[in-house]
């Protein structure tokens, strides 16, 4: 009998949450994903000491730019060890802000192509705020592909497929903690409503044609991970890949190709704020969501300043 991670990676690609080159080395994902608070975890392993020193001196003292040089490098060694894709975030506190969105997005892929790693192996990670899915829009069109990340709700995934964007990161755990706490009710399997939000956008996306990527992330649980078995990739931590890998029972295939779906309809601005506005938990956990990555990067900066 095979573990439960290697028949999941029989029929949906298995992304790794870390920054943490050992433990990816060890459990052999195919892609990669990183965010600030998993950089700024990374920056306390002894390994990357002389990285974090590089990268504030390549910055010459910008500490906005050392945390993007030092997610590059962190990113240049996990694509290393992986076959696939590094996911790298821009910095959360641009999230409202389109323009500087695109020229953040812009430098870190200059960034790694400077480090000889192409724009092939990397996706752009944003918010998914209504700018955050308009910057993708133009990077998509620019050849730079991206990973919409923070996504809590229908119209995101309405909005960002409109976009054409490459991948989408909806967030299940979050989603699960937001409804446990207001309810006071604890949700397993098919009543999870995490694993309830990916399960309805990966059939609207597959019933509509729609070619967005949906990788399901932020898991609290293996029952949520083995209630989206079949997705198209799920990102998974380190701790629970472990568990998947120790354990030996079967795993059953959940999303399938052919599933019904709703039919497509696309989003505009005003729709996209007022669903926003009507659904408590998504504004809530996309609020809380930017706010820890902002205060984690600004922790990032605190800890390359005092080098």
């Amino acid at each position: 009998m095979t573990s439960k991670l290697e028949q999941l990676k029989q029929f949906t690609t298995v992304v790794c949450d870390t920054g943490d080159l050992e433990a990816i080395s060890r459990l052999r994902p195919v892609d990669a994903t990183t965010n600030p608070s998993l950089l700024l975890k990374a920056s306390a392993i002894e390994h990357y000491g002389d990285i974090l020193r590089n990268a504030l001196d390549l910055s010459k003292g910008d500490l906005g730019l050392a945390c993007d040089q030092f997610s590059v490098a962190v990113g240049c060694g996990i694509l290393k060890v992986i076959p696939g894709r590094i996911s790298t975030e821009v910095d959360a506190r641009l999230s409202f802000d389109e323009d500087a969105l695109w020229a953040k997005a812009n430098q870190l892929i200059d960034l790694y192509d400077h480090a000889g790693v192409g724009r092939d192996r990397v996706l752009i990670k944003l918010a998914s705020t209504w700018e955050g899915i308009r910057t993708a829009e133009r990077l998509e069109k620019a050849g730079i592909q991206t990973n919409l990340t923070l996504l809590f709700s229908f119209a995101q995934a309405q909005a960002c497929a409109d976009a054409g964007v490459f991948l989408i990161s909806p967030f299940v755990g979050r989603i699960y903690d937001w409804y446990r706490k207001s309810t006071g009710l604890d949700y397993t399997g098919v009543d999870d409503p995490g694993v309830q939000s990916v399960t309805r956008i990966y059939n609207y996306y597959k019933a509509n044609g729609i070619d967005t990527v949906v990788m399901g992330a932020s898991f609290r649980t293996l029952s949520q991970i083995e209630q989206l078995a079949g997705c198209d990739r799920l990102t998974i931590s380190p701790e629970l890949l472990q568990k998947l890998d120790e354990d030996q029972g079967t795993l059953d295939r959940k999303l399938v190709l052919g599933a019904a779906g709703e039919a497509r309809q696309s989003i505009n601005e005003a729709q996209f704020r007022w669903a926003s506005n009507e659904d408590a938990m998504a504004t809530e956990k996309l609020a809380e969501g930017i706010r820890q990555f902002a205060r984690d990067q600004e922790k990032l900066e605190k800890v390359l300043a005092a080098l």
